[in-house]
């Protein structure tokens, strides 16, 4: 569940660490990866208040991430 996923983000900022937080896409879903850019924006936006993102939304193969780090 992505609210667990954000949970545990949220207590890894605090500690003062930065987190990359990766989609992957199995089968077909790549042909469909704004679905994948939707769910990092919602981490993003639940996030906003203690993070910045350090790196824009990448593809890499299957796999979409972000790096986001702690707000100073």
């Amino acid at each position: 569940d992505i609210l667990f996923k954000i949970k545990h983000a949220r207590r890894f900022l605090e500690e003062g660490n930065k987190a990359k937080i990766t989609v992957v896409f199995r089968g077909r879903e790549i042909t469909h990866n704004e679905l994948g850019l939707q769910a990092l924006e919602r981490f993003t936006t639940e996030l906003e208040d203690i993070c910045t993102v350090e790196v824009r939304p990448k593809m890499e193969g299957r796999n979409m991430y972000i790096i986001i780090a702690p707000k100073k």
